[in-house]
């Protein structure tokens, strides 16, 4: 059996029960002795029946929206909390970084914590005093390392707890969304980190709501909605599938607040898009133009508005965006129906699908109604790279002398 073959997580038919007290103020927890104990509260399943076999040497983002179990699903694997019904397995040492400045003791310097945060996780106080110079250099935070750490910003606590977590030689690594917090070259810095990890076979796991993040450094997505796994697979289907789990709430809270008050709002009704001839088109060759036509309706007279476009990946990233503003377009009062069309001239994409993401914005940036990826198309290229911008550059060889030589 390979080394990618073999799971090094195992999750099965995993459950985990939150109970929440409803009795909040002393006079009602006193009261509350004398009832039934189960009155008072409820219980709250973070996730339910949850399988997952993560094999060696793979990244799996798990993403989701808010509450729907993704942490509580990390610290599950991380040993952290413990499953109330099936189980969690792993093997090999795990460096999790869980929670801003977990496992850090805010009376105690920098330097004291990377020794006690090394020994939660698993290094002896020789093998840390090997690293802690690599470990101080990584985090950037050596004029502080003997300062309490209950004097650290955010971005300090980040930076520590990360640099010593990955020099603990750990074979699985579990993130959960602290990278959000440091400055941009940390980020980097730490993303580099993670793909040396991954050169060297190791199994990384992270939360992230980026999904550029999760685009790069990923394989594999897991995708929670209200404590189960709706889809496992590749990073730009699961992306996918998230991003219209979003929609359709939006859609459905537009839906309850238009019966219960109908609007009188405008509205980006259609976002169409047409080829060179005029005709609807989903596919185009690299070079062709495209004309994105957005259909807005408006019941009463706005007068001060804008009409925005973007071109995007799959996982969001943003190829091209503009709105009639930033072109020096001016619209008439919108009343009733009217079509903005964006012309863009030449598709200099490379192969691949693209979405279409369009808004109706007041003229001080104001979101009116936007709609995301609204609509899809692909691109064929006959030019072979990789990004998405086909540049088709000119390759020619030239000889050199050394002038030290001449």
């Amino acid at each position: 059996m390979s080394t990618s073959e073999i799971s090094v997580v195992r999750v099965q038919d995993a459950s985990k029960r939150f109970i929440i007290h409803k009795e909040k103020s002393l006079k009602e927890r006193a009261i509350g002795l004398f009832k039934d104990r189960e009155r008072g509260k409820d219980d709250f399943w973070a996730l339910r029946d949850v399988n997952l076999d993560i094999e060696a040497g793979s990244t799996v983002g798990l993403v989701g929206h808010n509450g729907s179990g993704k942490s509580t699903l990390l610290k599950l694997i991380g040993g952290i909390l413990q499953p109330t019904t099936g189980t969690v397995e792993h093997r090999g040492r795990v460096a999790a970084l869980l929670e801003l400045g977990a496992g850090f003791h805010p009376d105690l310097t920098g330097r004291e914590n990377v020794f006690l945060n090394a020994s939660i996780l698993g290094l002896s106080q020789k093998q840390t005093e090997k690293h802690f110079d690599e470990m101080v250099d990584f985090s950037g935070i050596e004029r502080f390392i003997d300062t309490q750490v209950k004097f650290y910003s955010s971005g300090m606590y980040v930076r520590l707890a990360f640099a010593v977590a990955v020099h603990v030689d750990p074979e699985i690594l579990l993130v959960d969304e602290v990278l959000a917090v440091g400055d941009e070259p940390f980020q980097r810095k730490c993303m580099d980190r993670i793909h040396e990890f991954q050169s060297e076979g190791r199994t990384i796991i992270l939360v992230s709501h980026s999904a550029q993040q999760v685009g790069e450094l990923c394989d594999r997505a897991v995708v929670l909605d209200s404590g189960r796994v709706i889809f496992d697979g590749l990073p730009e289907r699961g992306l996918q599938v998230l991003r219209q789990g979003y929609e359709d709430a939006r859609q459905e809270e537009l839906e309850i607040k238009a019966v219960a008050a109908p609007s009188t709002q405008a509205t980006l009704a259609k976002v169409e898009l047409f080829d060179r001839t005029g005709s609807r088109a989903a596919e185009f060759d690299a070079g062709d133009s495209v004309d994105v036509a957005l259909t807005f309706r408006s019941p009463t007279p706005l007068t001060r508005w804008r009409a925005g476009i973007s071109i995007e990946t799959p996982l969001a990233q943003v190829v091209y965006g503009t709105n009639t503003e930033l072109a020096a377009v001016d619209l008439p009062t919108l009343m009733g129906e009217r079509q903005v069309v964006f012309r863009i001239p030449r598709l200099d994409l490379v192969t691949g699908q693209y979405y279409v993401t369009a808004a109706l914005e007041h003229a001080d940036g104001t979101a009116i109604d936007w709609k995301s990826q609204a609509a899809m198309f692909t691109v064929h290229s006959d030019t072979r790279a990789v990004g998405t911008a086909d540049l088709r550059p000119l390759i020619e060889t030239r000889s050199t002398q050394d002038r030290s030589l001449a």
